[in-house]
């Protein structure tokens, strides 16, 4: 029988904690809890975890640098932010600092438990991009750089290839506009590059760009590819 993936909740309210325990064991997940980020720290370095739910209002380590702490000492780590604030500037933050993603409360469970499922399948990924991506009707060859919409085969330019490869080998997970601009143009670029060459993309991709299914706009934050089907 194979191992249950071991969860590391690390949150001060123990309903969230029973919530979670209760809602992730129903899904064959091992939950260890941590009510403050000392105590994080100590499970950490003495046992391994799969992924980590991080919640930011602790009440002896701010949020965001027990996720810098974590992320120095387990880059690999799968980390899900949970955050009561609805806040853009706190949820970029986290995701600059190396979060894979974030659910603010209250939240869902299916959608807390399709987070993970993305953040997990990410990470064993690492290093082995698949050589095909396919989303619905959408096929990107990372190989041959082909890019088709159903039977049509799409032609981009360079830059928007650049971008649209950097969305899917993260499909699923949310990316700042700060790491794509860093990514595909340098630090210096105006953030109006993105947002001219995401709606290229869009025309070219989506069977309604007004209204896109495989490029998605996390508000404030940055945008997100569709997980591979």
């Amino acid at each position: 029988m194979s191992q249950s993936p071991r969860i590391l909740v690390i949150d001060d309210e123990p309903p969230i904690r029973r919530l979670l325990r209760v809602g992730l064991g129903s899904q064959d997940y091992e939950v260890v809890e941590a009510q403050n980020g000392r105590t994080a720290l100590a499970l950490l370095e003495q046992e391994s975890f799969a992924l980590a739910i991080l919640d930011l209002g602790l009440p002896d380590i701010a949020g965001h640098a027990l996720l810098a702490q974590i992320r120095a000492r387990k880059p690999d780590l799968p980390v899900i932010v949970l955050s009561s604030r609805d806040e853009e500037a706190g949820k970029v933050e986290a995701l600059d600092l190396g979060a894979d993603d974030y659910v603010t409360k209250p939240f869902g469970m299916n959608e807390l438990l399709a987070r993970m499922r993305t953040a997990l399948r990410h990470q064993l990924a690492v290093g082995g991009e698949r050589p095909v991506f396919r989303a619905g009707d959408l096929s990107v060859d990372l190989v041959r750089r082909i890019v088709r919409v159903g039977e049509r085969e799409v032609k981009l330019s360079p830059k928007e290839y650049d971008v649209l490869r950097l969305l899917v080998h993260h499909a699923g997970k949310v990316l700042t506009h700060a790491h794509l601009l860093r990514e595909v143009w340098g630090t210096a670029a105006d953030p109006q590059y993105l947002r001219v060459y995401v709606r290229q993309l869009r025309q070219k991709l989506e069977p309604e760009p007004e209204r896109p299914r495989y490029i998605l706009t996390e508000t404030g934050v940055g945008y997100r590819m569709r997980a591979a089907d």
